[in-house]
């Protein structure tokens, strides 16, 4: 998602770039699908990660495609899921080699 929106270079440029919208809602998708298959006892010892938004924001791209406000994708694109990366990337690191369960 991250490459997606570095390929614009504003909100103005996002907004009217079809492809890129359609692939971070598409990242949107497909970040929810695989935030529910977590199993619950790993993402209870982490919660600092908000994984009920993370699978949300699934939910609400898939349901409301034609509703769904660019402004919110834009922000949670760039601001958000950034540092989400990051600290589910330090998570996993600090747990290599720990089952998720």
């Amino acid at each position: 998602m991250q490459e997606f929106v570095a390929s614009v270079s504003s909100f103005a440029q996002f907004k009217e770039d079809r492809k890129t919208v359609f692939a971070v809602v598409r990242a949107f998708e497909l970040m929810g699908e695989a935030t529910k298959s977590i199993p619950t006892p790993f993402r209870r010892r982490h919660p600092g990660i908000p994984w009920r938004e993370m699978a949300g924001m699934r939910d609400k791209v898939i349901h409301e495609y034609f509703g769904v406000d660019v402004a919110v994708l834009w922000k949670t694109a760039t601001e958000d899921v950034p540092a989400v990366t990051e600290a589910i990337r330090t998570i996993l690191e600090s747990e290599s080699g720990t089952r998720l369960l």
